[in-house]
């Protein structure tokens, strides 16, 4: 199942409320300023802080 892209508009990070954006290659949404990537399982965005690893940029 693939992640719809529309969600983005309307999902956020749950720490900071802030903008999330998609990596199609690690199937995660990542929060930037929080530096977390939320994992994307089956299509589904799991936003939950405690499922939440850390994010490094490239």
């Amino acid at each position: 199942m693939a992640f719809d892209k529309k969600l983005l508009e309307i999902v956020a990070c749950p720490v900071c409320k802030g903008k999330l954006e998609y990596d199609k290659a690690q199937q995660q949404l990542i929060c930037k300023f929080d530096k977390l990537a939320y994992p994307i399982t089956e299509g589904i965005p799991v936003l939950l802080e405690n499922r939440a690893t850390p994010w490094v940029a490239e």
